[in-house]
């Protein structure tokens, strides 16, 4: 059940635009303080998880693969990590 309320939230906060996609852009705002949350695929990098966890924001891991979450953002790529602006 917990797995359709995050793809539901997910497919509204893409609609709202307030999504930064992939570890780089990702870690970029976090350092920056401009996001609230942030997405992680069940085989996201330990090192990037790690790095999101010593942050101190919120964080969801989530049971997807990076294939399935770009398949639920409707993006032609993998996403392994998902940043939620401020």
């Amino acid at each position: 059940m917990a797995k359709v309320v995050v793809n539901e939230d997910l497919k509204h906060l893409l609609a709202s635009g307030k999504l930064v996609f992939g570890a780089d852009e990702t870690l970029k705002f976090l350092s920056a303080g401009k996001l609230v949350k942030v997405f992680l695929s069940s085989n996201c990098d330990a090192l990037l998880k790690s790095s999101v966890e010593r942050s101190g924001i919120g964080f969801v891991s989530l049971p997807e693969t990076s294939d399935e979450i770009g398949v639920i953002c409707k993006k032609p790529f993998s996403i392994s990590v998902i940043g939620v602006l401020a």
